[in-house]
């Protein structure tokens, strides 16, 4: 028998081996990743159940969880809820404010104004362009309270939100923090006066952003603390107060914080 016989035969066997050897499958592990797209909104929100002590929501999560998510798909994702009374939540979300809404009823989004209210640069800015120009008219329309002031620090103010999503705009001036002779106060006064005219104008549902943790340079910690401490004294006004935080540090920072001051 030829040596060129056995290689061939060779080559031939390791070649059929080959075609009927059935590849085996991989095995990954799939990490579920929530998203706004994913979620779906609980169509009766009053019924909303909650886990103590804080529940991340995930593709298993039931369905009356989702409602702690109602941004839109081009929003955040990450969203972590409180309970605040056994009908009342704080909800913590990474995203855009202004694609932030419920029922376009009875939800309203909080502006961080300047004293003028006739728009600026961060998150005032992007309300302002999502809102399109009625609302600079609006906001003219605002009485001025002394000269070039229509909403002095610590106050808030109501609009229609018009093209936003969320029915109405709560304008409110944080305190620039090394400029405000007492800025602890002036940070609760905004966050309470805009809980406030919410509660004035049956908003059930309302969303704040990181108020003066921009450009005003408010620490985020005491920040935090100011804003979740303060929304736990309107717990039984509300069926939803929001967070809807643009930066991940700020985000982190108020999840941590949530957990010390609604521990209890």
């Amino acid at each position: 028998m030829s040596s060129t016989w056995c290689i061939g035969r060779s080559l031939l066997v390791a070649s059929r081996t080959l075609k009927t050897t059935p590849t085996p499958t991989p095995t990954t592990t799939t990490k579920t990743i929530i998203t706004s797209s994913t979620l779906k909104l609980n169509p009766n929100p009053t019924s909303t159940r909650f886990f103590p002590y804080r529940t991340r929501l995930t593709h298993s999560s039931p369905p009356f969880l989702m409602a702690a998510a109602r941004v839109s798909n081009e929003g955040g994702d990450d969203v972590v809820r409180f309970p605040l009374s056994p009908s009342a939540a704080l909800v913590i979300q990474k995203g855009d404010i202004t694609k932030w809404f419920v029922d376009s009823k009875t939800d309203a989004i909080v502006n961080p104004a300047n004293e003028q209210m006739l728009g600026g640069g961060g998150a005032d800015g992007a309300i302002h362009r999502a809102a399109g120009p009625d609302l600079l008219q609006a906001c003219y329309k605002v009485p001025e309270v002394r000269p070039g002031v229509r909403c002095p620090t610590g106050e808030a103010r109501l609009t229609p939100g018009f093209k936003l999503p969320a029915s109405h705009v709560i304008h409110t001036v944080g305190p620039i923090y090394n400029a405000d002779s007492n800025p602890q106060a002036s940070l609760r006064n905004a966050y309470r006066n805009s809980l406030s005219v919410a509660k004035e104008n049956s908003i059930q549902y309302i969303a704040f952003p990181a108020i003066s943790c921009g450009v005003y340079g408010y620490p985020f910690d005491e920040a935090a603390t100011i804003a979740i401490s303060t929304a736990k004294e309107s717990s039984n006004d509300f069926k939803e107060v929001h967070f809807v935080l643009f930066s991940p540090d700020i985000y982190n920072v108020w999840l941590n914080k949530a957990n010390e001051v609604l521990k209890d």
